[in-house]
């Protein structure tokens, strides 16, 4: 979990704005750019889970790579 120092500016009395440390700042668009890339890939697994696979093997076997002695 990231640790945050907030300061805030506020308007009447009220919370209006947020000021965080670089450091803090990037982090956090770093953390929300890998759950982005995570749903992505997530939504991508679900949309192709019945789709049909071959096997690294088959694939091996098909381009013509055998095993070395």
């Amino acid at each position: 979990m990231i640790e945050l120092h907030p300061n805030y500016i506020e308007k009447n009395g009220k919370r209006e704005f947020t000021i965080l440390p670089y450091e803090e700042f990037v982090s956090i668009q770093e953390e929300l750019a890998d759950y982005e890339d995570l749903r992505i890939l997530r939504e991508a697994k679900d949309k192709e889970s019945n789709s049909p696979t071959t096997s690294f093997a088959d694939v091996k076997a098909e381009l013509g790579f055998t095993k070395k002695c």
